[in-house]
């Protein structure tokens, strides 16, 4: 079956990413070709809670992890409510589900150390896309934005006199994050690069490649695996982790956690709570070297 209208809806009233509005059309299709095949069912709108179950149960014993499963039955979750909200069905089979149970991964920040290693060495470097690579990474660690943020700020987004930045978050909320004064510098520099570029197809966007159309989510995560591989034994190296840094050091270094929600852009404290794990570290590391009692 078409999942058309439930694409159109991911895009236009949910403001998901392609990305993301990709993976859940890809869990839908995995689940359709699963009850056609165990049960001759057409649509997925037809199903029951056990025909769901027993599709659990065949990816448990195909080895996809728990966390992958849950993200799948999300999918169809998001579906399910989307037939009720459009009365194409009255009930949704996964209403009373609970997830799998899955470890917590615990995300493992830059240091200020590998974060100042990657700075210098793009200090040494000139050019166009040398000076935006630059920027990439110090608007990741001096803000906290999420990859798409980055690649959707538009140029009306900055504001010079204020140094702030607007950026336009999940289900288009917008923010504003102060810009600290290398940040201004850099834009400066790019811009003054930008300019120079032989064709500007995107004028609207921020960031751009050397043929002046807007950069892309692969090419931001590769600029930021490329340099943090050589600055940093990590095994995951990414946008996300440079986000993880921001808001870890910020508290690390005493910021209140609602300020730090705020920046991010996070609509719960539980979701900033997350990343405390790191900070609590090291409060634990400076109670232990300062407490009259504590071992040394």
């Amino acid at each position: 079956m078409s999942f058309k209208l439930f694409r159109d809806y991911l895009e236009h009233e949910k403001n998901y990413s392609v990305h993301t509005i990709t993976s859940y059309l890809r869990d839908l299709e995995s689940f359709e070709l699963f009850v056609a095949s165990e049960y001759e069912e057409s649509a997925v709108a037809d199903v029951n809670y056990q025909q769901i179950r027993n599709w659990i149960v065949y990816l448990v014993d195909s080895g996809i992890t728990n966390r992958s499963i849950n993200r799948k039955i999300s999918s169809l979750n998001s579906y399910f409510k989307f037939l009720i909200k459009t009365n194409s069905i009255t009930t949704n089979p996964l209403a009373k589900h609970k997830a799998l149970k899955t470890s917590k991964k615990v995300q493992i920040p830059f240091s200020e150390q590998e974060m100042n290693l990657v700075l210098q060495e793009l200090n040494q470097e000139s050019g166009f896309e040398a000076v935006r690579n630059k920027l990439i990474v110090e608007l990741f660690y001096a803000t906290g934005i999420r990859r798409i943020e980055l690649i959707q700020i538009k140029m009306s987004d900055i504001d010079f006199s204020n140094k702030t930045l607007k950026v336009l978050g999940k289900r288009n909320k917008e923010r504003y994050i102060p810009l600290i004064s290398s940040v201004v510098d850099t834009l400066q520099s790019y811009l003054n690069e930008r300019k120079d570029l032989v064709e500007i197809k995107d004028k609207t966007h921020l960031f751009l490649t050397k043929k002046g159309v807007k950069i892309y989510e692969t090419l931001v995560y590769r600029i930021i695996n490329d340099y943090f591989s050589k600055a940093s034994s990590k095994v995951k190296r990414s946008p996300h982790i440079l986000r993880h840094s921001f808001a870890t050091h910020l508290l690390n270094q005493g910021a209140n956690l609602n300020a730090v929600k705020e920046l991010l852009g996070h609509s719960s404290l539980a979701a900033t709570q997350v990343y405390t794990h790191n900070s609590i570290a090291e409060l634990k590391k400076v109670y232990a070297n300062a407490h009259p009692r504590s071992k040394k």
